[in-house]
């Protein structure tokens, strides 16, 4: 039996129409891209989920948490209406999440919740 979809994943974009996590995914290496994406896929299909694969870092932000070749990689995104949005994504190298990729995540969500 074909499991359902429950979100629709979405790219954010940008004003200028970039999108930052698709260019990001496609500079990673095959397997890297493919776990990433299977990832975001059993979250697609199993939506609400918890530990060990999404943690919520905020209201209304979460991280799929991805382990890589080279590291640990994390895509952060919202839910809107059924979808999706992959806001950020970037390769941990420390236990805690960088502030910096914290901030761009809440400066992304903030600019998307002014146009929903």
């Amino acid at each position: 039996m074909k499991k359902q979809i429950r979100l629709k994943v979405v790219f954010y974009q940008t004003s200028s129409g970039n999108e930052p996590v698709r260019e990001w995914l496609k500079r990673l290496e095959r397997p890297d891209k493919k776990t990433i994406g299977e990832d975001i896929k059993t979250v697609q299909l199993g939506w609400p989920l918890g530990m060990p694969l999404v943690r919520k870092l905020d209201d209304g932000l979460w991280e799929v948490r991805s382990s890589i070749t080279h590291g640990i990689a994390r895509v952060t995104f919202t839910v809107h209406q059924e979808q999706m949005i992959l806001l950020h994504g970037f390769i941990k190298k420390s236990k805690k999440t960088p502030t910096s990729e914290l901030q761009i995540s809440k400066k992304r969500l903030k600019t998307l919740r002014e146009v929903l």
